[in-house]
């Protein structure tokens, strides 16, 4: 990686970084210490125009390459990105949302696989063929690329979420726009430089806020959008693209679940419920925010899930720490809000609930243990998106998984268990896009990744991931032609006669 100026205001086309003339800018703040880590461009409609222009002049050309050549480039942009020292991207995203820096690098090692996968997918499946219909006619669908893709991304995983459907859109044959979170911008745009070696504006990245997602998504000039963000947010992108019959895929968070069975290894559990809670300072669409526990094991796992938590190191995601600030105060002080109010509705709280001792600068929060909690409170039915796990005992698997169920929300659900018959009920019964059964949070990327319900549509990853970026065609071809009996003119004896 080159050095990258990040006071310039710069975005990503035509294969290199460039001034965005006439653009308004904003400043980027570090949320462990609040200095001013750069500034990024607010780019206006005009800035939208241009390289949704250049992205499909790039398009038509990129989609006339056979798809064994098209692998091939992807697999040296994985090697490129495989080799490259990714040490100042990341610590740009330390600096920018206060990722803790060994989780900066452990993102952008899962980065490089991405393309090598989807660059075989594409090559291996690009349509079926049918049984005929009428013998000697050949008939089959083939899959096509759908244009320009636009990427809106979140904060939390900037560069690994944007590859997922940056890698899928390109082996399908699309050209990519991206548009970061304000907050990862400079991150972002760190890492475009691994695209140099692509066909001049294949990907691309502008900056700026809601504004140039809007003009990039109601474009007729872009094809499909890829967004991971915030309900109301998605909400906007889905009526934009739904009043021009545009795609998407809607990846919108949620408030998951997670169960903790009379039969869990709680040495196990215990340990996989804090990195399911606070991984990120929770701020995961994934992490486990309503935790149902069993009568019988619910106070030794309230005493050891505490005593765990209150271990975790909290500071500077360049120091040693596992929990670093929340990306803003408007973060904190939702998840401030919504732990008073739990507690003035009669929660307990087990530990955390404040900000640390001596970390009065930046955002940061105690990982957050509510007990006593009751399911319908507000902490139970939002997405926090902070450090806080709320706390219910349950009599049974069963009325836990009812009022696990009970949320508009439906992205994924955990259960600890060594029981079959629970762990098989938990898979059938989560009403959510992913389970997992004593490992929460991993993820495949040969499977599909999203949500039930109002956590979105959609799949990112899997096969289900490559076909969201094409669009199918019937072909039917008929090499000996023949003139059909159903074709008119009709002969006289299929009228009705009255006898």
């Amino acid at each position: 990686m080159t050095d990258f100026d990040t006071q310039s205001g710069v975005i990503y086309t035509d294969n290199c970084f460039q001034i965005a003339d006439a653009c308004e800018h904003q400043d980027i703040f570090n949320p462990a210490t609040l200095q001013k880590e750069g500034r990024i461009a607010i780019c206006d409609n005009e800035v939208a125009e241009l390289v949704v222009n250049k992205a499909n002049t790039s398009q038509k050309n990129w989609t006339n390459i056979d798809p064994k050549s098209r692998a091939a480039l992807l697999h040296e942009l994985a090697n490129t990105i495989a080799a490259a020292d990714m040490t100042q991207v990341a610590k740009q995203m330390t600096l920018e949302m206060g990722k803790p820096f060994p989780e900066a690098m452990g993102e952008l090692a899962n980065v490089a696989p991405i393309f090598r996968y989807y660059a075989e997918m594409a090559r291996d499946d690009a349509g079926n063929v049918a049984g005929t219909t009428q013998m000697g006619s050949f008939q089959y669908s083939r899959m096509e690329p759908l244009g320009v893709s636009v990427h809106v991304m979140p904060f939390n995983f900037p560069i690994l979420l944007m590859c997922w459907t940056v890698a899928a859109s390109l082996a399908a044959g699309n050209a990519c726009i991206i548009k970061p979170a304000e907050a990862t911008s400079l991150s972002t745009l760190r890492f475009m430089e691994v695209f140099n070696q692509l066909p001049i504006n294949q990907v691309q990245c502008v900056t700026g806020g809601a504004d140039i997602a809007q003009a990039l998504i109601k474009s007729k000039g872009t094809h499909i959008v890829a967004f991971t963000g915030g309900v109301e947010a998605g909400k906007k992108v889905n009526v934009a693209c739904a009043e021009q019959f545009k795609p998407c895929i809607i990846e919108a968070g949620g408030n998951d679940s997670m169960i903790i069975s009379k039969h869990a290894p709680l040495e196990v559990a215990v340990p996989g419920s804090v990195c399911a809670a606070f991984h990120l300072s929770g701020q995961i669409c994934t992490s486990a925010e309503r935790f149902f526990v069993h009568e019988d094991i619910h106070d030794e796992f309230v005493e050891r899930f505490t005593e765990a938590a209150k271990s975790l190191r909290i500071g500077n995601g360049l120091e040693q720490s596992e929990l670093g600030p929340l990306v803003s105060q408007a973060a904190r002080d939702k998840v401030q809000r919504l732990v008073a109010a739990a507690i003035e509705g009669g929660a307990k709280l087990a530990c955390g609930g404040k900000i640390p001792a001596g970390l009065d600068t930046g955002w940061f929060y105690e990982p957050t243990i509510l007990t006593n909690v009751n399911p319908d409170m507000e902490i139970m039915q939002s997405e926090v998106f902070g450090p806080v796990a709320s706390i219910c005992k349950v009599k049974s698997v069963e009325e836990a998984i009812e009022l696990a169920n009970n949320s508009e929300f439906g992205l994924g659900s955990s259960i600890f268990t060594t029981d079959l018959k629970e762990s098989m009920m938990a898979a059938e019964k989560f009403e959510s896009g992913m389970v997992w059964v004593n490992n929460p949070l991993i993820d495949n990327d040969a499977l599909p990744f999203g949500g039930w319900k109002m956590s979105g549509q959609g799949r990112e990853l899997g096969r289900d991931g490559l076909n969201a970026f094409r669009q199918s065609k019937m072909v039917i071809i008929d090499h000996d032609p023949i003139v059909h009996e159903w074709w008119y003119p009709y002969k006289n004896d299929v009228f009705y006669q009255e006898s």
